[in-house]
């Protein structure tokens, strides 16, 4: 009996096979090991998070999430948007790889070093006697330069091996999980913690290079051109842009509760803030999935495109509708049993910013439509408006509301930016009118179940 169940699987899994492309397959696995690591990283990201929150308490905490957001505002300027342009000329011309990777690296460095001394200054600048502050910048800045091996991850992604990436980062992040659950049993000082977070993303850097040359590779052959660096850093300007802006529109709240506030009210919103994104994952992997049967439907005609691409809306919007109910209902007492009686505030902050998603999610399908029409332009309009509602927005609600009103600029800017601006122009129209008819949905089935439960 045994032996025919698995002979069974293994016929399913050769029909499988022969339904399917080799390079397909490649791809699906290589999406599997991705999925596996954003679940993993979100899983222990959240558990470590909530232990660690507890133990700090709101002040010590608020100070660890204020860093964090402040070196993510500097991180543009070492990606530089060049991660989707490098993969591209890789595949296009894998008998350049060692000269883009050799040009790409070395931009990234002194975009690191940029980016360092841009942090060290600013920090210096806006709380010149905050000793310890910029010492916690100073080391995170530092962690962040190691991100310039993250050049490797484009060469596995250019080969779809991406499972070397997941096991070189997956090691890093659990030895850094372990580590800081260790300070934690031996009540050690913030700035302990800090050290790690930096070490971590420095073992992920060492942890790429020890797989490339595991794969028969070495960097001393790299090559560099600036021919070449000037055709990337050309091409990726607009893309430097918006993750700017996306790094403004993601992380700017807690900075400006940090500064207009004080520093537990960032450790409390941040308490409620990572529950309410842990879920931002879902709507990136559907998005993901289903874009090359999106490209493809566009090739059977508009009218089987189109459908298809409303029912992403509909599913994405019905998704994150499902969470943001239950997250409202349950916020408090899930707060209250995660992080203690005091982040009691954070309960009705996540009742608000978890709205955010509702868009976050219906956004990535948005995302997936403009590459597929090339309306790349709009892609940094929106995310520029958004950077710039939220700044507006919390300018005026933080002093008011502190928490309560940066949730508030959460959902309002992100409505503003990932729906209504599309009714701006003509090309983007077609997009707010099926996100609009994505919302309506769950509205209208509901009705309509609940008319044919009253006629029964």
């Amino acid at each position: 009996m045994k032996n025919t169940i698995k002979q069974g699987q293994r016929d399913r899994w050769i029909a499988l096979q022969q339904k399917f492309s080799p390079q397909l397959l490649k791809a699906i696995q290589n999406s599997g090991w991705l999925i596996a690591y954003q679940i993993l990283y979100m899983g222990m990201g959240l558990f470590v998070n909530v232990w660690l929150a507890r133990y700090l308490g709101p002040e010590q905490f608020g100070l660890y999430s204020y860093a964090l957001a402040f070196i993510a505002l500097f991180s543009t300027f070492l990606s530089l948007g060049l991660e989707g342009i490098v993969v591209r000329d890789m595949v296009r011309e894998p008998e350049q790889q060692l000269e883009i990777l050799g040009t790409t690296f070395v931009i990234r460095f002194l975009g690191g070093c940029l980016s360092f001394a841009l942090a060290l200054g600013v920090i210096a600048l806006i709380r010149p006697s905050d000793h310890l502050i910029q010492l916690l910048v100073m080391i995170l800045g530092l962690g962040m330069v190691f991100r310039v091996f993250d050049v490797i991850d484009f060469w596995f992604q250019s080969e779809v091996q991406s499972r070397h990436t997941v096991f070189a980062k997956s090691a890093a992040l659990t030895l850094g999980m372990v580590a800081k659950l260790i300070l934690i049993f031996t009540k050690a000082p913030l700035i302990p913690f800090i050290a790690v977070t930096a070490a971590e993303v420095a073992a992920g850097g060492i942890g790429l290079v020890i797989a490339y040359q595991a794969n028969g590779k070495s960097l001393t052959k790299w090559r560099v051109s600036f021919k070449r660096a000037q055709t990337l850093l050309f091409q990726s300007w607009p893309l430097i842009l918006s993750g700017l802006a996306a790094s403004i529109n993601l992380k700017i709240d807690q900075v400006m509760l940090g500064e207009m506030v004080s520093n537990a009210e960032v450790g409390v919103y941040a308490a409620a803030a990572r529950l309410s994104e842990v879920w931002y994952f879902m709507p990136t992997v559907i998005a993901a999935s289903t874009f090359p049967a999106l490209i493809r439907s566009k090739e059977a005609g508009a009218t089987v495109y189109y459908n298809r691409l409303q029912k992403l809306y509909n599913f994405l919007a019905g998704l994150a509708l499902v969470v943001a109910v239950g997250a409202t209902f349950a916020a408090k007492p899930m707060i209250t049993l995660l992080y203690g009686p005091a982040y009691a505030k954070a309960g009705t902050i996540l009742a608000i910013h978890i709205w955010a998603s509702l868009f976050v999610f219906m956004r990535e399908a948005r995302a997936k439509w403009i590459i597929t029409e090339g309306l790349f332009k709009f892609g940094l309009i929106f995310h520029g408006l958004g950077a710039v509602m939220n700044l507006v927005i919390n300018w005026f609600l933080i002093p008011l509301y502190g928490g309560i009103g940066a949730a508030i600029a959460t959902v309002v800017s992100y409505t503003i930016a990932s729906y209504l601006a599309n009714f701006l122009h003509p090309k983007t129209r077609i997009a707010g009118t099926m996100m609009t008819i994505a919302l309506l949905t769950p509205f209208r089935l509901g009705y309509k179940a609940l008319r044919q439960a009253r006629a029964n």
